[in-house]
C-alpha cells in the first residue's frame, strides 16, 4: 500500500490566498463602504484610461462577460458610470465615468491606499514588494 501525500489545508496557496483576500475585503468594505473592492477596480480602470468599450473593460479588469456587465449595471444605477452605444458600431457599449464617480474615485485613492497598506501591514517593506513580485508572477 502506497502512502497518501499529508495534505494539510493550512499549506494550500488557494486556501491562504482566499484567507488573506477576505481580509482585505473586510478593510476595504469598512474603509470604502461606497462601492466594492471589484467596483472600485472599474472605476480606477475608467480613471486610468478614459472611455472603454465594456468587453475591453472586463479585459481590464480581469473579469468575464457576465460579470461586466453586473458590475457596470451597478455603478451605473449609482449614477458613478454612464453607457452609450459606440458611435462607430451599436452592438458595442461604452462605459465611462460621470462626474460623480470621478469625484468619489479622486476623493477614495488615498483611502485605497491605506487599505493596501494596511492589509500588507504585518509585512515590511522589502516583504512588500517581494510579495506583490511573486504574486504577479503567478498572473
Amino acid at each position: 500500500m502506497t502512502e497518501r501525500p499529508e495534505y494539510v489545508l493550512d499549506d494550500q496557496i488557494g486556501y491562504v490566498l482566499r484567507r488573506v483576500t477576505q481580509r482585505h475585503l473586510a478593510i476595504f468594505a469598512e474603509r470604502l463602504p461606497q462601492v466594492t473592492s471589484v467596483q472600485w477596480a472599474v472605476l480606477a480602470r475608467l480613471s486610468e484610461l478614459g472611455p472603454l468599450s465594456q468587453n475591453h473593460l472586463g479585459r481590464m479588469t480581469a473579469m468575464d462577460a457576465a460579470t461586466i456587465k453586473g458590475v457596470v449595471d451597478r455603478l451605473a444605477r449609482q449614477g458613478l458610470v454612464e453607457t452609450a452605444a459606440d458611435p462607430n458600431d451599436k452592438r458595442r457599449l461604452t462605459v465611462s465615468l460621470t462626474g460623480a464617480g470621478a469625484a468619489l474615485f479622486s476623493d477614495g485613492v488615498a483611502t485605497a491606499l491605506k487599505v493596501s497598506a494596511e492589509t500588507l501591514g504585518p509585512l515590511t517593506a522589502p516583504e512588500r514588494a517581494q510579495l506583490l513580485a511573486l504574486l504577479l508572477k503567478l498572473v
